[in-house]
C-alpha cells in the first residue's frame, strides 16, 4: 500500500488561480502520451507517486488523451483505487472536452450533447463523482458560445465539476467566455494555452494581459515545445525521438539547423544558471508569476524529478531575459 511521503508540501510552490481560492502547484503532471496501455503500468503508477511526493497535487486529463482515446483515464483511474483513495482531497483533477471522441455528429466540438456525454463517460473511466476543473478543450466555431458555456455552467450545477476552464482559446473568445460565464453565476477559472520560450502566441496574441484583466488563471501546456526545449535535440535528431517519428506533434522537418543552433546557445544560458535546459525553459514560463502553474508529462519519475527541481531557480535578470529574447527572436 502506497503511502505519501510526510514532507511533500515542503519544497513546491503553490499559486493562486486568478481570484479564486483555488491554488495550484507551479509544476503540474499532463497525463497525455505516457499513460495507456502501451506504457508499463507500474511506471505510470510510479510516475504519479512521485509526482505526489514531491508536491505535484494536480493531475490534468483529457478525454482523448492515451492512446488510445480514454486510457490516460482509464489508467488514472485504477491509480486512484490502489494508490490514491486516502488523498483524493489533496488532488486536483482536470479533464477536457472537445476533440474527437467517438463517431457521428455528437462525438466532438463543443455541443451541450458532446461536453456533458464527455464528462459523464470521463468520471466513469477515472472512478470519480467529480472532477476538480472541467475544460472546453477547443473553441467550436459553429456552436454559439452561449451553448459552450451554458454545458461547463451545468457541470458545475450538477456537481460533475467543482471549477471550469477553457483551452486554445484566443484572448477575444477568452473574454466572451468569462463574460458569459459570469452572467450564469459560474466563473471562469482558468485558461490553458500552449506557451513557451519558442511559442510567444499568448503574449503577442495578448492572451496573457487579457488574463490579467479578468483574473483568470492560467497553465500552460507543452513549455518544453515537444521536447524541443530538452537536451535531446542540441545535436541533432536522435533516431528514437519524436521529431524522428515525424510526429502530428513534431517532425523533423522542424529541426533545422537555425533551431539547433538557439537550442545550444538556450543550453548555454542553462549552464549558467546551473540548470538544464529544460529547467531553464519551465522556469522561464513560471517567471514573474503570469502563469500560474506548468504543465509536465514524464515517462519515468526521474524525468518528472529533473522538471520540478526547475522551481528551485525561477529567478531571472533582465540581462538573462534580454539574452533569451534575442537568441529566441534574432
Amino acid at each position: 500500500m502506497y503511502t505519501a511521503h510526510p514532507d511533500r508540501y515542503a519544497e513546491m510552490p503553490y499559486r493562486r488561480t486568478g481570484r479564486s481560492g483555488l491554488k495550484l502547484p507551479a509544476l503540474s503532471l499532463g497525463l497525455w502520451h505516457n499513460f495507456g496501455p502501451d506504457r508499463p503500468v507500474e511506471t505510470q503508477r510510479a510516475i504519479l507517486r512521485r509526482a505526489f511526493d514531491l508536491g505535484v497535487t494536480h493531475f490534468d486529463l483529457a478525454n482523448n488523451y492515451g492512446p488510445p482515446p480514454g486510457s490516460a483515464e482509464s489508467a488514472l483511474g485504477e491509480a486512484l483505487k490502489a494508490d490514491f483513495a486516502p488523498y483524493r482531497d489533496e488532488l486536483v483533477i482536470s479533464t477536457k472536452a472537445g476533440y474527437l471522441m467517438w463517431p457521428g455528429p455528437y462525438g466532438e466540438w463543443g455541443s451541450r450533447k458532446y461536453l456533458l456525454s464527455s464528462l459523464d463517460q470521463s468520471l466513469s473511466r477515472m472512478g470519480l463523482e467529480y472532477v476538480d476543473i472541467f475544460y472546453s478543450h477547443r473553441p467550436d466555431p459553429k456552436t454559439p458560445l452561449e451553448e459552450t458555456m451554458g454545458a461547463l455552467h451545468t457541470a458545475v450545477q450538477q456537481g460533475k465539476a467543482l471549477y471550469v476552464g477553457v483551452s486554445n482559446y484566443s484572448a477575444e473568445q477568452t473574454r466572451e467566455a468569462a463574460r458569459i460565464l459570469a452572467e450564469l453565476g459560474t466563473p471562469l477559472l482558468i485558461h490553458q494555452p500552449r506557451y513557451s520560450m519558442l511559442d510567444r502566441r499568448p503574449e503577442t496574441g495578448g492572451l496573457l494581459d487579457a488574463l490579467d484583466e479578468l483574473q483568470v488563471g492560467s497553465i500552460a501546456y507543452s513549455p518544453l515545445e515537444q521536447g524541443l526545449l530538452t537536451g535531446r535535440y542540441l545535436n541533432g535528431i536522435p533516431q528514437d525521438s519524436r521529431a524522428a517519428s515525424d510526429s502530428p506533434f513534431l517532425n523533423s522537418d522542424a529541426v533545422t539547423e537555425e533551431l539547433v543552433g538557439k537550442l545550444r546557445a538556450l543550453n548555454e544560458i542553462a549552464g549558467s544558471r546551473g540548470q538544464s535546459l529544460a529547467q531553464l525553459a519551465l522556469a522561464w514560463v513560471l517567471r514573474q508569476g503570469r502563469v500560474t502553474s506548468a504543465l509536465v508529462g514524464a515517462s519515468s519519475p526521474q524525468q518528472l524529478e529533473d522538471s520540478v527541481a526547475a522551481i528551485g531557480n525561477l529567478d531571472f535578470g533582465a540581462d538573462e531575459l534580454a539574452r533569451i529574447d534575442k537568441i529566441v527572436q534574432g
